[in-house]
């Protein structure tokens, strides 16, 4: 006939309790939870000193000569040189591309079977305020990411019909098909809007690494604390899309 053992608290530490965990009568003491995050912390401490030197561009390496250990430095400053030479040879564009709508199956959509291509679709003459903005900092990026294809096209030109309200708006193309639709700057900043935050929507879509060293200083601090643009309008999110 089974005996009843009493026990105040099983998680009390007790020589009795010893007792019956010893015997299998109580379970063993539950690990203390401030222990396991004691060990987590400890460890996140541990690799992001391992990873300090992430995200340092050439420049701040060469900074930190009398601060940190020559060959640790020296392997940094290799897969920064390995990335440069990478980024160097896929740079092939260069430029804003002005499309025509026969071509613009091979140029846009057949081209990001194999980089990402973005498309600005302008206001009618390309003169309202964001169209503006929007095609200058097209610019500054197409010849900072020569590996992006970046391209633009008056919208009525590709959709016949398409309101002059929702321009600019931006395609991203990547593997064949939209990734990503933004209509107008709202989201972005308006009127505001700088190429920082293009920047932003950039390594949001995958198009660029958040440790790119061709981004902008602000672009890579705000990266470590995982800022990112708010979700544009993607395809399918609206049954009265314009697109269609």
């Amino acid at each position: 006939m089974p005996v009843n053992v009493p026990v105040d608290d099983p998680n009390a530490d007790t020589e009795w309790n010893d007792i019956l965990r010893k015997h299998g009568v109580i379970p063993e003491k539950p690990p203390s939870p401030t222990a396991k995050l004691q060990e987590a912390v400890e460890e996140a401490l541990k690799v992001a000193h391992e990873n300090r030197l992430e995200g340092k561009d050439l420049d701040e390496l060469d900074a930190l000569e009398d601060d940190e250990d020559e060959d640790f430095l020296e392997v940094y400053r290799q897969k920064r040189l390995a990335e440069l030479s990478t980024i160097t040879n896929a740079s092939v564009y260069n430029q804003v591309y002005h499309l025509q709508k026969p071509d613009y199956s091979r140029d846009v959509t057949e081209t990001s079977q194999n980089a990402f291509v973005l498309v600005l679709l302008t206001s009618s003459q390309g003169t309202n305020t964001e169209s503006r903005i929007l095609i200058e900092i097209w610019r500054e990026l197409a010849q900072r990411f020569g590996d992006v294809k970046f391209c633009q096209m008056r919208a009525e030109l590709c959709i016949e019909g398409y309101p002059d309200r929702n321009t600019p708006t931006i395609l991203v193309y990547s593997k064949g098909d939209i990734k990503k639709q933004i209509v107008t700057l709202r989201e972005l900043g308006g009127v505001r809007t700088k190429v920082e935050d293009l920047e932003r929507l950039l390594v949001d879509v995958g198009a660029l690494k958040g440790g790119d060293q061709r981004l902008k200083k602000e672009e890579k601090d705000e990266g470590a604390s995982g800022k990112k643009i708010r979700q544009g309008t993607t395809m399918g999110d609206d049954d009265d899309s314009d697109w269609d």
